[in-house]
């Protein structure tokens, strides 16, 4: 028998807690031996158990997949971009989860949790169900709850007692709400107030949703004020363009134009938009130069690039000289542009230049640390250098891009090179003649 999924609110709305509680167990034991339920759930429930019914999922305990290791829960704090609005969230939401007896949780889109902070009695209530950083709260994993529900249906969701599939959770009360990623609408993660079923309230899915609604304004802020840092790099260089181009970053949101007026604020880019000229619905054929997060759009108009190769490709610079600052510098057929570099981004840059076959993450964890087992470590240095410089760099392996130039101006002497390095690589390049 399918559960039925009314349109309507669930009569349970008007019983007090326990008796919601009560009647809810009461529904759910029918749902599960697929007989006749007493009362519908609500939909976003009923529509749950539907799912984990025909995953098979365990009523009793769930599924038990093994929790993140450190580095890789520490790489995904680290690149995700909750991690931009963590004091917005902990300003909307802590106080009050503390102050209810409960916890503020945060998980990533593949239902990780990454954050946990709250009661403490809380917290150790919350280690014997699994609720611990680095554990997985999917659906298929931990049955409906609010995080696993709200990822899954994309909406914030509330889900109360026996309301969860997995009877283990049954003391427990939660609301979770979805995060977006304003440049490109991609699912962030949720964030989650979850407690004790005794104590929670039903007005904190609404707390929990202005509190998400907040933080993806807060990283719209910031979307604008790095599309304003875009803008700054791509004016001098637009000025000096005869024919047409478009500055975008890297979500393909426009920073600049000139001799051409797109009908949209953003433009679909291929997921390679630098791999060669590349064909635009907006634009048409296009040249592409990398710029410090994002891309210059040469409209060719009949052109092609010499020798029928990527075209509006230049060369690259390493500044190395300084012991103190170090600049990466393009030059290209729109002009130039140059980025200071942080101490890691100087060091893999130079390693890369020194290698221009390219180098895994192994073999460069070996280079920087002497330890090919920390290729989390520099997947998330990767991440944000290309970040920061884009399509200069290319991966798999990792390198430098093959239709760029790159040169590197080295001290007079190369016992001075990057002197307060310790990476093996450096110290290696230092004894070259």
């Amino acid at each position: 028998m399918r559960i039925q999924h009314p349109r309507d609110a669930s009569p349970l709305a008007a019983l007090s807690p326990t008796e919601s509680a009560h009647l809810m167990a009461v529904i759910r034991e029918a749902a599960l031996s697929r007989g006749r339920l007493p009362l519908p759930a609500r939909p976003v429930i009923g529509a749950s158990w539907d799912r984990m019914l025909r995953l098979g999922l365990d009523p009793d305990h769930g599924r038990a997949p093994r929790p993140l290791g450190l580095d890789e829960l520490e790489r995904r704090r680290r690149q995700t971009r909750l991690a931009e609005v963590l004091p917005t969230l902990r300003d909307g939401l802590l106080e009050a989860a503390e102050a209810a007896a409960h916890l503020m949780i945060i998980a990533d889109a593949e239902g990780r949790i990454l954050w946990i902070d709250g009661h403490r009695g809380v917290r150790r209530q919350a280690d014997g169900i699994a609720l611990v950083e680095g554990s997985h709260w999917a659906e298929d994993v931990a049955g409906t709850s609010g995080i696993g529900t709200a990822l899954a249906v994309k909406s914030p969701v509330r889900v109360h007692s026996a309301e969860h599939f997995v009877s283990a959770f049954h003391t427990w009360s939660c609301a979770a709400a979805p995060v977006h990623d304003p440049r490109d609408g991609r699912l962030l993660g949720v964030i989650d107030v979850s407690g004790p079923a005794g104590t929670a309230h039903p007005t904190v899915l609404s707390l929990v949703t202005a509190t998400a609604r907040w933080a993806e304004g807060e990283l719209r802020l910031a979307h604008s004020r790095e599309l304003e840092g875009l803008r700054a790099v791509a004016a001098p260089l637009l000025a000096r363009i005869h024919g047409k181009a478009v500055v975008v970053d890297q979500h393909g949101w426009i920073a600049g134009v000139t001799g051409v007026t797109p009908r949209e604020h953003r433009l679909s880019l291929p997921k390679a938009p630098y791999d060669g000229p590349v064909w635009l619905p907006a634009l048409g054929a296009c040249a592409v130069e990398p710029l410090p997060g994002g891309h210059l759009l040469r409209v060719l108009d009949g052109e092609t690039s010499a020798g029928g190769g990527p075209a509006g490709w230049g060369d690259l610079l390493l500044d190395v000289r300084h012991p103190h600052r170090w600049t990466l510098t393009f030059s290209g057929p729109s002009g130039t542009w140059t980025h200071e570099l942080s101490a890691r981004q100087a060091e893999v840059l130079l390693v890369l230049a020194a290698h221009p076959e390219g180098r895994t993450a192994a073999q460069l964890a070996q280079d920087l640390f002497g330890d090919p087992t920390r290729t989390v470590t520099v997947r998330a240095a990767m991440s944000r250098l290309r970040g920061r410089v884009g399509a200069v760099l290319a991966h798999r392996p990792y390198r430098i891009a093959d239709c760029v130039h790159i040169a590197v101006a080295s001290p007079d002497h190369p016992t001075e090179l990057l002197p307060h390095s310790s990476a093996p690589e450096v110290a290696r390049l230092r004894t070259e003649p």
